[in-house]
């Protein structure tokens, strides 16, 4: 899976090995599951993969895929907060 849209396999694959190596600088853990010996693949692939939503990885990753100018983000967040308004005026009348 490409992390940026529009670039060649390489350039995405260097760029997420220098996202996984600034992490390990910063001090956040990556998802990471060890295997025990009595242990399935299959149990050991749910625990990996249990432990890759907890921690939001796929949402972040989805966050940094493409670059968002500060006035688009700006106006994302406010479109999200109106819809978070209408929602609540909506259960609200009920």
């Amino acid at each position: 899976m490409s992390v940026l849209r529009g670039t060649n396999p390489a350039l995405a694959a260097r760029h997420e090995e220098r996202r996984v190596h600034r992490a390990r600088e910063v001090g956040e853990s990556l998802a990471e599951v060890k295997v025990q010996e009595s242990e399935s693949v299959e149990s050991a692939l749910r625990r990996f993969k249990r432990k890759v939503q907890q921690e939001d990885i796929i949402k972040d990753i989805k966050k940094h895929s493409y670059y968002l100018k500060p006035g688009d983000k700006r106006r994302a967040k406010q479109a999200l907060a109106r819809k978070r308004s209408r929602k609540k005026l909506r259960r609200e009348s009920e």
